[in-house]
C-alpha cells in the first residue's frame, strides 16, 4: 500500500473517525509533508473530513518565555480530561535558524497529560514560519476536531508576532503573564493586550500570591483604556497557578462563558467565517511563494539579482520587480 493510494486514504479516515491516536499522528505527518503527491492527498483528506470539524473550543495560549505555559497547559488539560473532555494540545516549538531543527520538548514536559488516553499532544517545529506557528497548525486543528477532540489548545512560542498569527485561528486568546507590576506592564505591547480575551497572571502561589493580585489589578486598570476585541466580551484578568492548579477552574469557566456568549450573539460563527477567508488568502500567498522559489527560470536569474543588490548596483524594489516580471512572463526558452 503506497502512501498516496486511495485505500491508504480511506484507512486514515476510518482511523481518525474511530479516534485512533496513532492514525491521527500519521495523518498529521502527511499534512506536514511537502511532497506534491502527499499534499494532494492531504487536501483530499481534509475535504472529506470537513463535515466532522468545527465542534471544538479553540484556545490559543501565548506568553513570554518563562511564564509557565506548558505547566499550566498540562494541569488545565488534566483537569479537562478528568471532567470528560477530549483535549488536543498543539505545541509549536522554536526551530533553529541555522539547522532548522527544533527542541520538540513538550511531550517530555507534559508527560502526565501525554499518558491520558483522551489527550493528544503534537509538538511541531515552527520551521521559521512567522510568529512560530507551524505551517500546518490550522489543518492539524481540523484533523483533531474530526477525531473527536472537543478542546484544542494551541501553545505558541511567544516570540513577538506569534500572537497575531494564533488569534487568526482560534476562538479564544489567553495571554499568560507573570508578576512584575509596572516593569512587566511596560514590556507588553499594547496590541497584544488588546487581542487578549483573558489575561492570566501565573505562578500566583506561596509568597507570589499577593504580588500576583496587585499585578492583576494593574492590568485591569490598563485594559480600561483599551478597546475590547469584542463588543460582547470584556477581557477579565485572573490569577492562577499551573503548579498547584489554583484558579484554573475559574479560568476555564470564563473560557466556556466566552464561548457561549459569542455563540449566542452570532459573533463566533462570524469570526470563524472571517478566519476562513483570511486563511484562504494566506494559503494563496504561501503557494505563490513556493511556486516562485521553485521556478527554474527564477532560480537561474535570482543569483545575479542578489549579487547586484549586494553590490549596490540595483535597488531591491527593482530587483524584485524584474524577478516577478520574469515569473509572470518568462522568455520562450524558459517555458520549455
Amino acid at each position: 500500500m503506497t502512501p498516496s493510494s486511495p485505500h491508504s486514504l480511506d484507512s486514515l479516515i476510518a482511523g481518525i473517525e474511530s479516534r485512533d491516536r496513532a492514525t491521527l499522528g500519521r495523518a498529521i505527518t502527511l499534512l506536514e509533508s511537502r511532497a506534491p503527491a502527499h499534499q494532494a492527498q492531504a487536501h483530499e483528506l481534509l475535504s472529506r473530513l470537513m463535515p466532522r470539524t468545527g465542534n471544538a473550543i479553540r484556545v490559543g495560549i501565548s506568553g513570554l518565555p518563562g511564564a509557565g505555559k506548558s505547566t499550566l497547559i498540562e494541569r488545565l488539560g488534566l483537569n479537562l480530561v478528568g471532567a470528560g473532555h477530549r483535549v488536543a494540545v498543539l505545541a509549536v516549538d522554536p526551530s533553529s535558524s541555522l539547522s532548522g531543527g527544533s527542541i520538540l520538548g513538550d511531550k517530555t514536559r507534559m508527560a502526565g497529560l501525554t499518558a491520558e488516553v483522551n489527550a493528544f499532544i503534537r509538538p511541531s517545529p515552527s520551521a521559521g514560519t512567522l510568529g512560530g506557528v507551524a505551517r500546518r497548525t490550522r489543518e492539524t486543528m481540523l484533523l483533531c476536531e474530526a477525531a473527536g477532540y472537543d478542546v484544542i489548545l494551541i501553545e505558541t512560542t511567544g516570540v513577538g508576532q506569534s500572537e497575531t498569527v494564533v488569534v487568526e485561528m482560534v476562538d479564544f486568546f489567553l495571554l499568560i503573564l507573570l508578576t512584575g507590576g509596572g516593569d512587566e506592564l511596560q514590556g507588553i505591547k499594547r496590541g497584544v493586550l488588546e487581542m487578549a480575551d483573558m489575561i492570566a497572571i501565573n505562578k500566583a502561589d506561596g509568597p507570589n500570591a499577593d504580588i500576583a493580585e496587585k499585578t492583576a489589578a494593574q492590568y485591569r486598570q490598563a485594559l480600561q483604556f483599551m478597546r475590547p476585541r469584542s463588543r460582547h466580551w470584556k477581557a477579565p484578568v485572573v490569577t492562577c497557578s499551573g503548579q498547584s492548579g489554583a484558579g484554573l477552574g475559574e479560568l476555564w469557566q470564563k473560557i466556556e462563558l466566552h464561548h457561549q456568549t459569542l455563540t449566542d450573539s452570532g459573533e463566533l460563527a462570524d469570526r470563524r467565517r472571517r478566519q476562513g477567508v483570511r486563511w484562504m488568502w494566506q494559503l494563496v500567498e504561501d503557494q505563490v511563494l513556493d511556486a516562485l522559489q521553485t521556478d527554474k527560470a527564477i532560480a537561474t536569474l535570482a543569483p545575479d539579482m542578489e549579487k547586484q543588490v549586494r553590490e549596490g548596483r540595483l535597488p531591491p524594489p527593482e530587483a524584485a520587480r524584474r524577478l516577478l516580471e520574469h515569473f509572470k512572463y518568462p522568455a520562450p526558452e524558459d517555458r520549455k
